[in-house]
């Protein structure tokens, strides 16, 4: 027999057997309703969220948490790099690894930017990362041992990056979908940069051969954990392929990402970490090993082997330079004002 429920009026239980009446349903804002009814639509025709349109809160968090996520990515990753650019074994180089860290802060600007048509604050999203508020890719938790690092930094990680980021070229949402265009354009650069770097390595001395294999023994499995946990135990996968956020699943790019590698280490010469790699006929695809899960949960939550210095620098370059942000916002004001002066001068 269910359970008797309290009359909602009068407070009162009803006699066994007494009829209720359901609750009723909650009025629903017509204007409201009509925002939602448009937002689905614009997801279904396959067409771009703009700043302005109405969007669900959550479809909101999930984007400023995805974009700042990303956005730090780039300004942490210039980090691992970063360090060799005074080290660097000639002039060429020096200006190439110059060249792509620029890239980088420019790819962290992009997205920091896109995060603020969402209504996020720069400052506020830097004092969340440098606090350990927010997250940011787990593959800049590893030290850059050799210069060969630097190439497979940008054969394997940013080829890593290519998989998952150019689908979000065809993000539901406009700023990022666009900044996202110019990111991958050079992310390929990237890519091919530190190829060409590890194929002139591979064609030198054998302590320099010695060298690359090290650096793709190190880096192979931490570039397999970049696309994230395991479908299964991915809570926002699902509602981001949903509102189109996504396109792939995690398992998905990281399949692809194999599939595209595994030529090029047959071309440049060497042997990728995973004795279960191979190519299965029936699947059409490759077979590999499982990356390290419970090492990447240590990574994310800050036990990684960089993860406390990353951070330390980003907090000083940070606190460094906000005699600039000072003076830049000083500067904007003085401006703002003799524009306004003037206005009202030839109003006058």
């Amino acid at each position: 027999m269910p359970a008797r429920t309290p009359d909602r009026t009068d407070g009162r239980t009803p006699a066994p057997g007494a009829a209720t009446a359901p609750d009723p349903a909650p009025a629903q804002d017509p204007a409201r309703a009509a925002a939602e009814e448009h937002f689905e639509a614009t997801l279904a025709r396959e067409q771009r969220i703009e700043p302005r349109d109405w969007m669900p809160d959550g479809y909101r968090r999930t984007l400023v948490r995805q974009i700042a996520q990303h956005a730090h990515s780039e300004i942490i990753g210039m980090q691992p790099e970063g360090a060799w650019i005074t080290r660097a074994p000639s002039l060429r180089r020096k200006a190439v690894l110059l060249a792509k860290v620029q890239d980088e802060a420019g790819h962290g600007l992009y997205l920091y930017s896109a995060a603020e048509t969402l209504g996020a604050d720069r400052q506020d999203l830097t004092e969340r990362l440098v606090d350990g508020r927010q997250k940011y890719s787990s593959i800049f938790n590893y030290p850059t041992l050799s210069f060969a690092d630097v190439g497979v930094i940008g054969w394997l990680v940013d080829g890593a990056a290519i998989c998952n980021q150019v689908p979000l070229c065809r993000s539901s949402y406009g700023p990022y979908a666009r900044a996202m265009v110019r990111v991958c354009k050079e992310e390929s650069f990237h890519q091919r940069q530190g190829y060409e770097l590890l194929m002139t390595m591979m064609r030198g001395t054998q302590a320099q051969r010695e060298m690359v294999q090290d650096a793709v023994d190190r880096w192979w499995w931490p570039s397999l954990m970049m696309f994230g946990p395991p479908d299964a135990d991915s809570p926002n996968t699902a509602q981001s392929m949903a509102w189109r956020i996504k396109r792939h699943t995690n398992d998905e790019l990281r399949q692809r990402f194999v599939d595209m590698t595994v030529p090029q280490a047959e071309k440049l010469g060497v042997t990728l970490p995973d004795p279960e790699l191979r190519w299965n006929e029936e699947r059409g695809h490759h077979d590999f090993g499982t990356p390290d899960w419970d090492e990447l949960k240590r990574v994310i939550s800050g036990g990684g082997p960089c993860n406390a210095e990353r951070v330390e620098r980003r907090r000083a370059a940070h606190e460094d330079g906000a005699w600039v942000r000072e003076a830049a916002a000083a500067h904007a004001a003085k401006q703002a004002e003799r524009s306004r002066r003037a206005g009202k001068e030839q109003a006058a």
